[in-house]
């Protein structure tokens, strides 16, 4: 009567989430904000010849200014892939390393 039979036993898993989203809402966000960029780029370059001559220092400067912005949303994605691979169990959390 002490004994319980083995095949009675029972598991407790944690529930799951769901599945993560590939790409993720961070990486979509981030690839969208890219994409505008992109295509700013093109705008500039295409209208460059049509401009006065005295904008280009103007044109210059946006450039510079949306290389900038593409490296930060560059770093994001990135980012967001790289938790979304340890999300997977792809890669390994560095913060449970040790």
């Amino acid at each position: 009567m002490g004994k319980k039979d083995p095949t009675e036993t029972t598991f407790s898993f944690p529930i799951c989430g769901g599945k993560p989203k590939v790409p993720s809402d961070k990486e979509t966000e981030a690839l969208t904000a890219m994409k505008a960029i992109k295509e700013r780029v093109r705008h500039l370059k295409a209208s460059k010849g049509k401009a006065d001559p005295g904008d280009s220092e103007a044109f210059d400067n946006e450039l510079v200014r949306l290389k900038a912005d593409w490296e930060t949303w560059e770093d994001k994605r990135a980012a967001a892939a790289k938790e979304r691979m340890i999300l997977l169990g792809h890669e390994e959390n560095p913060s449970e390393q040790d």
